[in-house]
């Protein structure tokens, strides 16, 4: 969505917050850049969604000038320690900054409201254009090329969710903990810690670090029933149901 004013600026970054992948960065000092900044929590299946996309742009854009700048907001508990945020960053393949903001001192200052935000400023540091949510690819890098004067064919969709017309369904509500029993979904994640195995509708799952582990994945929206049983040392701090598409927008096969 694009910016109903020019009069937003970038707020600065807090002092003393760690950083991941660079030096401690100051916002001021990326004056005469276009800056997209994107709230993020390594435990949301949402933010996975995202991910690809924003690891493109900055591939893409950052020899044309553009700064990425993902901040790590946790919202959930094993997103809260500092050694995990920094083991997910490198095993997700992350290369552009990370500022790990544990305390939620960032968010505050963008007054966000959810994960994955992502918010595009201009060389003025000038919000240019936003979106909330998973969503909104096209219209973010249409953006960034607009900022950075120059045109490219946009990166393709990563998944038949993301194209704009697809027609999703709402799915089940996430649930605390390890949940059992029946959902309606494209796909269930369970949010992990810990090492070990949870069992999955009576097949063993090796647990080995903490994040969103996806458990089910369908073509299409779907029910089912779901069963949970962590072992030993794993414990399951949230099941998360993802949109699928509508029956009849399935690919075929």
């Amino acid at each position: 969505m694009r910016a109903p004013t020019h009069s937003i600026h970038a707020p600065h970054f807090p002092r003393g917050l760690p950083w991941l992948n660079v030096a401690t960065l100051r916002l001021d000092q990326q004056r005469g850049r276009p800056v997209l900044v994107e709230f993020w929590d390594f435990c949301r299946p949402s933010c996975l969604h995202t991910l690809p996309y924003v690891k493109a742009w900055h591939e893409r854009y950052a020899d044309a000038g553009l700064r990425v700048i993902t901040i790590h907001s946790p919202g959930f508990a094993p997103a809260r320690d500092e050694a995990a945020v920094a083991g997910a960053v490198a095993r997700l393949g992350i290369e552009h900054p990370v500022l790990v903001d544990l305390d939620l001192e960032v968010w505050r200052l963008y007054e966000n409201q959810g994960w994955p935000a992502r918010y595009l400023f201009d060389d003025r540091l000038r919000l240019f254009e936003y979106h909330f949510g998973e969503g909104g690819y096209r219209e973010t890098e249409e953006a960034i090329q607009e900022v950075l004067g120059i045109e490219r064919e946009p990166v393709a969709y990563v998944r038949p969710e993301d194209v704009p017309d697809a027609l999703l369904v709402v799915p089940t509500p996430d649930r605390e903990g390890a949940y059992s029993g029946p959902y309606e979904a494209g796909a269930v994640w369970a949010v992990v810690s810990g090492s070990g195995d949870l069992v999955v509708d009576g097949e063993p799952r090796p647990v080995e670090h903490a994040g969103a582990l996806l458990l089910v994945e369908h073509p299409h929206h779907t029910e089912g029933v779901l069963r949970l049983e962590p072992g030993p040392g794993v414990t399951v701090h949230a099941t998360c149901f993802t949109p699928g598409l509508a029956a009849e927008q399935a690919p075929a096969g």
